[in-house]
This record gives C-alpha cells, sequence and structure tokens, in this order.
C-alpha cells in the first residue's frame, strides 16, 4: 500500500496529498508535456490537476484508494485523469470558436468531418453514415476516408495538434477494392476491437506504437519499471489483436 493511501486512510487528507505530490509531481509535468509546450500552459494545467485531485476532500483519489480490485497501476490510473483534464482545459480555454479557427481552410465535406469528428466526438463510421444522410447521399466510403485522413492531418499539424489528435483519433487506413456495406463493418469490428483492450493497454498501443515515442518515455509516462516491460505488454496486445481480427475474419491486408 502506498504511503499516500495509508495517511488519507488514516484521515490525514493534507498529509496524504502532500506524500502524493511528492512521487508523482514529475510524473504529472511528464504527462502534461506531452500536451502542452508553453511554460505558463503548463503551468496553469498543472493547477488545475492539483485543483480537480483535491476537490471534494481529494474525492477522485479515495474512489481510487476505496476500490478492492484496480485495473490498472495507479501511475497509469493517474496520467489518464492528467490527459482528461489537461483536454477539459484546452477545450475550456480556447473554446469551439478559437479551435474551428483550424478548419476554416478546409473545404466544405472536410469541415463537416472536423466538426463531426473534433467536437461531436463522433467514430468515423458514425461521421461517414450522418454526412451520407443529410450532405452527401452519393459519397463513396473510400473517398471519405480520404477525405478523413486529410481533416486529420491538417487538424493535428501546428500548435495544438495533439490536443486534437486526442479529440480526433487516426482514421484508419482504406481497404482496397471493398464494397461500402462490407467496409463500414469491418471499420465497426476494427473499433470494437480496440474498445475492448484495457485503457492501460490501449494507452501504451498509442504512444508507443501509433505515436512511435521512445520506449523509455513510455514507460515512465506509464509507470511501468523499464522498457522490456513495456515491450512485453504491446506485443501480447497486438497479439491479442491480431487473434480477434482474424476470428472476424479481418486479414492483415484489410489493415
Amino acid at each position: 500500500m502506498e504511503d499516500w493511501v495509508i495517511e488519507l486512510q488514516g484521515g490525514r487528507p493534507d498529509a496524504a496529498w502532500d506524500r502524493l505530490l511528492a512521487r508523482y509531481r514529475r510524473l504529472i509535468f511528464a504527462a502534461i508535456r506531452h500536451y502542452a509546450q508553453d511554460y505558463d500552459d503548463v503551468m496553469d494545467i498543472f493547477a488545475r490537476v492539483c485543483e480537480a485531485l483535491r476537490e471534494d476532500d481529494l474525492a477522485r483519489l479515495r474512489c481510487y484508494a476505496e476500490q478492492r480490485f484496480h485495473g490498472a497501476r495507479f501511475s497509469t490510473w493517474l496520467v489518464t485523469v492528467v490527459r482528461h483534464l489537461t483536454i477539459d482545459w484546452f477545450r475550456h480555454r480556447d473554446g469551439r470558436r478559437r479551435l474551428s479557427a483550424v478548419a476554416d481552410g478546409l473545404p466544405p465535406l472536410r469541415r463537416r468531418i472536423f466538426e463531426l469528428v473534433f467536437f461531436d466526438g463522433r467514430s468515423s463510421v458514425e461521421a461517414y453514415e450522418m454526412i451520407r444522410a443529410r450532405e452527401a447521399p452519393d459519397l463513396p466510403f473510400g473517398r471519405f476516408l480520404s477525405e478523413l485522413r486529410e481533416t486529420h492531418r491538417a487538424a493535428t499539424a501546428g500548435r495544438r495538434g495533439r490536443v486534437l489528435r486526442e479529440l480526433g483519433p487516426p482514421p484508419t487506413p482504406e481497404p482496397p477494392r471493398a464494397s461500402t456495406g462490407a467496409t463500414a463493418e469491418r471499420c465497426q469490428r476494427l473499433e470494437l476491437a480496440l474498445r475492448s483492450v484495457a485503457p492501460e493497454d490501449r494507452r501504451a498501443l498509442e504512444l508507443y506504437v501509433m505515436e512511435g515515442r521512445p520506449a523509455r518515455e513510455v514507460a515512465d509516462l506509464l509507470g511501468l519499471p523499464n522498457p522490456k516491460t513495456l515491450y512485453n505488454r504491446v506485443y501480447r496486445v497486438l497479439g491479442t489483436l491480431r487473434e480477434h481480427f482474424e476470428q472476424a475474419g479481418i486479414r492483415p491486408g484489410d489493415l
């Protein structure tokens, strides 16, 4: 049991907070700097994270400490909480109008994709179906995926790229020579498979595989003891996903 948990369970929340902050301050800053580079932004976000964790007499931390079984290590849970608070901070500061400036120079179809994926949080399949139902009933799914990739590339460039990358995950590649219905179903299966992965495993895939960050850096962010532990986790998850895809009839070429 960690020392901050002992203090918290002993009715000493201030002591619990001091011990937690002393141990995890560097991890919190590292998680924040993944999205914010400006010094003032980093410090403002850090203040917001501390405020949120201390709200209601450390309610978030109490909730974690009182769970009998944990689906993730505390460091992994903490990084996830910091990530969500950071994204929320940017949403609140920039607001829809300022973030939408990213889409001002996009063609109409890409602007609509940007709105659905980045603002409304729709999946690629949902966005496609909504656009087909309202604006472009004859839009082929292959062209939609191409437009989605270009929208994602434009949105994630520049200073706000990492934040917007969180709001709109990278689109899946276009499967070759597939009908619209089959492709949509295949994308749904892919999304379901990724959702079935535990949050800490999915985060490892995002950082190490999708973003290509160094193994040592990812291990530190996730609170893992060394890069070898990260390798083992990533390859285990990839093996599980591969089996899931094969059972669903998705071949390597479809990915």
